[in-house]
């Protein structure tokens, strides 16, 4: 059982005065408010946790701590709840099947999450999903603050820092380190505040139900479907141009992904990406060619090279081998659209700077405002006829929210009707 409890801060917030040495430098929120809470990890824990969340009021404060780089997937090893009349719950999912106990009892309250789409496909996989949510991350962006990471907002807007030295830590690790525990505590526990003040900034622009429509479509997207052939992912893939090697590559990844789930480690941590791609490129044919070959390493590079030599001998022998490229349906790089079709080109040069010039008088990034995907697209491959409403409706297909579109589809159309005269490409060093 993880139990590590510090005494409870004598100051209401936890600030460090000792942090604010000039009167420029912020002071430090380095204690939660009552101290740091045991970490809950058995069944009379947890519902304990259920019904104290369940009794609380307002909405709940919800983060994630997940082990990237040290075990395989992405779960969660830490989950921090806090909400009012409630307190900081720090809750080990690893005894558990799930968290459904917590989902109920914080059924229809709203959750609080600092860069969502990060935390909700591990909360999900825990059985948990909010009924209502804010994103203070987003909410950030959309407010037109210059820094969105959540020691930044809580500079620009609480007047204080938040340490965030623990952020790439394993958090697979048994028990966690008291140090640990209070950032994890802290993470929730101004997320209320930090919200007030964010609803504060977007009601003032008149961008709150903006806001509001965006927190719903992340909470309703359906899961991303897995990507087709994973393994193309592999870093450095691009320099491998012979479809046998490519064929390597394959096996060498799905093997390493095997023996990573296996092992419950990153795969990463077996051998690099890069090692995989050096092997491939080799093609060795002996295990003391394939340890001879220049970037082959990793922790299991050695320990484990009969297994990639066989998947290499496997790539060799195979009659299925991989195109060098997958077919899309997507655009080619806008680079070379004078070329291949000069109107799209002259489409996308008028629409993209009038576009941005929406997303600056909105104050806030232009990605926000429309997925720059989307207007490629749109360039590329327009309306036959180019109106209002066909121009609405396309980006409405492509996934452009009612507020993404009411504010730019009526310059895209425009743009697209009337777009400004191709200028020519300038030469390299001009």
């Amino acid at each position: 059982m993880i139990q590590q409890q510090s005494e409870p801060d004598s100051s209401a917030a936890g600030v460090s005065a000792s942090a604010a040495g000039t009167s420029t430098e912020l002071p430090l929120l380095e204690s939660p408010r009552e101290g740091v809470p045991f970490v809950i990890d058995t069944p009379a824990g947890l519902e304990r946790a259920a019904k104290a969340l369940a009794s609380g009021t307002g909405p709940a404060a919800v983060d994630a701590e997940r082990a990237s780089g040290f075990r395989y997937g992405q779960r969660a090893f830490l989950v921090q709840i806090r909400r009012e009349d409630a307190g900081t719950w720090l809750i080990d999912p690893e005894p558990y099947t799930d968290l459904s106990i917590i989902n109920d009892a914080l059924s229809g309250v709203e959750w609080i999450l600092h860069a969502a789409t990060q935390d909700l496909p591990c909360l999900s996989a825990l059985g948990m999903w909010p009924d209502k949510l804010f994103d203070t991350e987003l909410a950030a962006r959309l407010a037109g603050l210059p820094r969105v990471g959540l020691a930044a907002v809580i500079e620009s807007l609480l007047g204080f820092t938040l340490a965030k030295e623990h952020s790439a830590a394993d958090w697979s690790q048994r028990p966690l380190p008291e140090p640990w525990l209070r950032y994890a505590a802290l993470d929730v526990e101004v997320l209320v505040e930090l919200r007030g003040h964010l609803i504060e900034i977007l009601e003032g622009n008149g961008k709150l139900a903006i806001a509001q429509e965006e927190f719903e479509f992340i909470r309703t997207s359906p899961p991303m479907p897995p990507k087709m052939d994973p393994w193309r992912r592999t870093s450095g893939v691009h320099q491998v141009r012979d479809r046998r090697q490519l064929a390597a590559v394959r096996e060498l990844w799905t093997e390493r992904e095997l023996l990573a789930e296996k092992r419950d480690v990153a795969p990463g941590r077996l051998i690099p990406d890069a090692a995989i791609v050096a092997a491939a490129r080799a093609m060795p044919q002996t295990v003391p060619q394939l340890l001879g070959v220049n970037g082959f390493h990793g922790r299991a590079a050695q320990r484990e090279a009969p297994r990639w030599l066989r998947c290499i001998t496997a790539a060799r022998m195979s009659r299925d081998l991989p195109e060098l490229q997958l077919p899309t349906n997507a655009p080619p790089p806008p680079r070379v659209w004078p070329e291949k079709d000069p109107a799209a080109a002259a489409r996308l040069q008028t629409a993209k700077p009038r576009v941005a010039a929406v997303a600056e008088k909105l104050d806030m990034p232009i990605e926000n405002l429309l997925t720059p995907d989307y207007l490629r697209r749109l360039s590329w491959r327009p309306p036959a006829r180019i109106d209002l409403d066909t121009v609405s409706a396309a980006l409405a297909e492509l996934g452009a929210r009612r507020w993404q579109i009411e504010h730019v589809a009526a310059v895209i159309t425009v743009a697209f009707l009337d777009p400004d005269p191709l200028q020519p490409k300038q030469p390299k060093g001009q």
